[in-house]
């Protein structure tokens, strides 16, 4: 069964740092390019972060300079470090894998298989 889990969320001060994790399992991935989205109450799904099979990689204006994606294929693992966390970055953090590894892109109409989300929520 394909399938895949978020994991990292959680409650964290302005400034601070999270670590998502993704975790693939009943499939290899190494072809696929996997995104990161979010969601908050009331607003629509937005593109996070795209890393394409290669390593090219995408951020949303929002948050570059700040977050950082990764992947290790050999674990089936991908990764968004975030730094200098801001309340307005509060959502649910849901990953996403397009099976026929497009560049980098933020099309959800493109992504095969979505995680069920992990909350993040930046506050004081």
């Amino acid at each position: 069964q394909l399938q895949l889990v978020e994991s990292g969320g959680g409650l964290v001060q302005p400034g601070g740092s999270l670590r998502l994790s993704c975790a693939a399992s009943g499939f290899t991935w190494d072809y696929y390019t996997i995104s990161w989205f979010r969601q908050a109450p009331g607003k629509e799904r937005e593109g996070v972060s795209c890393i394409s099979r290669g390593g090219r990689t995408k951020y949303a204006d929002s948050v570059k300079g700040r977050f950082t994606i990764s992947r290790d294929n050999a674990k089936n693992m991908v990764y968004l470090q975030m730094n200098s966390l801001k309340p307005e970055d509060t959502a649910v953090y849901y990953c996403a894998a397009d099976k026929y590894g497009r560049i980098p892109n933020f099309a959800a109409a493109y992504y095969d298989y979505w995680g069920q989300g992990t909350q993040v929520t930046v506050s004081s």
